[in-house]
């Protein structure tokens, strides 16, 4: 069999497995869910009525933070559900299952392959769940036609194969479930210190270079002028840029971290 052929039959193969087990272990999944729906239903509920003030003036109301906050909220999933990828990469190397691969007459990147498209096919299930959440708490987008909605959806699953790139490339450099866990964790903090809850601007002039200057304050904003009909300006490309970046050195990243000589 050609090289083309048996990469993708077991790539195949491989995001089966990987699919497998997100079926037999839900609760994984919904851990990492729930950050992000605790996170809306906070700053909605307990904060929304003080920060829509904030957002809009006197004269905002609850709803205006909603529509504000949940294209930020959905990004959030996109880096909380990645972080299983971290783990789910970390254990297959430690637990030798990875070792046995390599014995096996199988494409070698298939394995990476197989890992990525699964977590980007659970972001992306993840981001309609929390979305679903979203609208249930008052959430319209009203703006939105279908090319609109096409370019959310093609943002949303380019995000979400760079940070699951990113992820896989921490889990294969820690020696374990539990510090992948940890190196992931920056994937939940960026969102905190990005203009997902506030605008950029109203921050404190020393932290606004770290919400200006990530990959998640563009595709926050070009998410929310997809979704809100906001003018979008330069957020665009600068989203699309660090995906794209994000991508190549993950890629680059973790084969070179999987084909390196087992110790």
């Amino acid at each position: 069999m050609s090289t083309l052929p048996l990469a993708v039959r077991d790539s195949s193969t491989m995001l089966r497995r990987n699919l497998l087990h997100a079926r037999r272990y839900p609760s994984a999944t919904l851990n990492l869910l729930l950050t992000p729906v605790m996170m809306l239903l906070l700053f909605v509920y307990i904060f929304g009525d003080a920060m829509s003030v904030g957002i809009g003036g006197s004269g905002a109301d609850r709803s205006d933070y909603v529509a504000y906050i949940v294209p930020g909220i959905l990004l959030m999933t996109v880096g909380s559900t990645t972080i299983g990828a971290a783990v789910h990469m970390a254990m297959d190397m430690t637990e030798g299952i990875i070792a046995r691969f390599r014995t096996m007459s199988i494409h070698r990147s298939s394995v990476l392959v197989g890992h990525v498209v699964g977590s980007v096919l659970q972001s992306v299930m993840s981001v309609v769940l929390v979305g679903a959440v979203g609208v249930a708490v008052g959430f319209r987008s009203t703006e939105a036609g279908a090319l609109e909605w096409l370019a959310a959806f093609g943002l949303v699953t380019l995000f979400s194969l760079a940070l699951t790139w990113i992820a896989v490339g921490m889990g294969l450099s820690s020696p374990n479930a539990e510090a992948a866990s940890n190196s992931a964790m920056p994937l939940i903090l960026l969102p905190l210190i990005s203009s997902a809850f506030i605008p950029a601007g109203t921050m404190p002039d020393w932290i606004q270079p770290i919400a200006e200057y990530q990959p998640f304050t563009p595709a926050i904003e070009t998410l929310r002028g997809l979704l809100l009909g906001s003018k979008i300006g330069h957020n665009g490309w600068l989203a699309v840029a660090w995906c794209v970046g994000l991508t190549v050195l993950g890629y680059l990243w973790s084969r070179a971290l999987f084909n390196r000589d087992p110790k």
